[in-house]
């Protein structure tokens, strides 16, 4: 084998290591001349759980945290959370097994840097990144948590450590702040409590959950966001739990399937209710569905509107019209089939619509030259994508600054 190659990708792999063939092709597609953000990429919080759960505002709820945590071991990373670490087969099994634990080495920082900074800025190093928009991880399974008010309690709890511990850091980090979604006040006190931080540049929904996205409950939360011009983006995941998704006998099939299903589900709700007519200058984001879905989406409910526009009384154009007014992160990007691949990125008008993202340090992730390689897409189309359309979404938070030969 190459020296140049890695034998084996583990949890422990250097970051800047598993890039390096990478780093060589940014090279080779000159990269350095794009402006990059990425729009959806992740760190792991359950390293740092028992600082969050400090951060827990019930006195109450905070001390069952704290025991749950010094008297049984394996709730480190999960106390009062509902992640299912037995069926957590993201971190296993996959091309690239890393994002467990993430337990590359970091050495110590003399200033008290906490490690995930060192780590998303090895991550924004080895992409040639401008901007990276970093989530949590199995905090996007917190709507589907059996108990609402302690979701509430964990979003609010992560986001106030998070904007304290690794917000602000570095320049290049920002992010789109979780939303405590089964409590609409909630959601509007946390939009106006970070909303004016330098680097929130918008806020985000967990997509596994089952509530209606139309429900009048939530029109002040997207009243206040369209007031304030901040985005509100819509982050899948996957559940085995489902009634679908229950059947199934292999992640696979989970991962396929359930990424995607959520996102169907509320964006059908979110465009037939005519929520777009309501806020129109809301800026929507579907976030790490991939893309494959949109066509089926923009023709099955184009089909039905002409059968039953009695049913969809606020839409004034096509729901594939309002579909293409909204954005997409390209990650998993389906690449499988290049024809349909561009047919999809035609119909959604993705040279406008869709924006470049990672998902690193997910197995599945995609690097940009993933973006720069597809030999259909014009060269404005390749710049749009990487970073242009991002600048459109998220105005001056992203915008180019500077060079982007930064180090750490």
């Amino acid at each position: 084998m190459p020296e140049e190659y890695l034998e084996e990708v583990t949890t422990k792999t250097n970051t800047l290591e598993i890039f390096r063939n990478s780093r060589t092709l940014n090279k080779k597609h000159n990269l350095d001349g794009y402006h990059i953000v990425d729009v959806d990429a992740h760190h792991v919080e359950t390293d740092s759980w028992p600082e969050i759960i400090e951060h827990v505002h019930d006195p109450v709820l905070r001390d069952y945290g704290r025991q749950l945590i010094k008297n049984w071991p394996q709730a480190h990373g999960v106390a009062l959370s509902n992640q299912v670490p037995g069926l957590n087969f993201q971190d296993t099994g996959g091309r690239v097994p890393h994002q467990a634990s993430l337990a590359e080495y970091v050495e110590p920082a003399p200033d008290g840097t906490h490690r995930d900074v060192t780590l998303v800025r090895r991550a924004i190093e080895a992409m040639d990144l401008d901007y990276q928009v970093v989530f949590p991880q199995p905090m996007l399974e917190v709507g589907q948590h059996p108990v609402p008010e302690f979701s509430t309690q964990l979003m609010m709890a992560y986001n106030e450590w998070f904007t304290k511990t690794i917000l602000g850091k570095d320049s290049r980090f920002i992010t789109m702040l979780g939303l405590p979604f089964e409590d609409p006040d909630a959601s509007l006190e946390t939009i106006q409590q970070y909303h004016d931080h330098p680097h929130v540049i918008g806020f985000m929904v967990t997509s596994q959950r089952h509530v209606g996205v139309h429900k009048n409950r939530y029109m002040k939360v997207y009243a206040e966001l369209e007031r304030l011009n901040m985005p509100i983006g819509f982050h899948a995941g996957p559940f085995w739990g489902d009634s679908m998704t229950s059947t199934m006998n292999r992640f696979t099939s989970v991962h396929a399937i359930s990424f995607v299903t959520c996102n169907m589900t509320h964006l059908t709700n979110w465009v037939i209710n005519g929520i777009q007519e309501r806020f129109p200058a809301l800026k929507t984001i579907w976030i790490e569905s991939g893309l494959a879905w949109l066509p089926f989406m923009m023709q099955r409910l184009d089909h039905e509107f002409m059968l039953r526009q009695s049913d969809a009384p606020l839409l004034r154009k096509m729901p594939s019209e309002y579909i293409k007014d909204m954005f997409y992160t390209s990650q998993p990007l389906e690449v499988t089939d290049m024809a349909l691949l561009e047919s999809t990125l035609n119909a959604m008008d993705a040279e406008n619509t869709l924006l470049y993202s990672s998902d690193w340090p997910h197995w599945d992730f995609d690097p940009p030259q993933r973006i720069t390689t597809l030999p259909f897409l014009s060269e404005q189309a390749k710049r749009n994508i990487l970073g242009l359309n991002a600048v459109k979404v998220f105005g001056d938070a992203v915008a180019p600054k500077g060079s982007k030969k930064l180090t750490y």
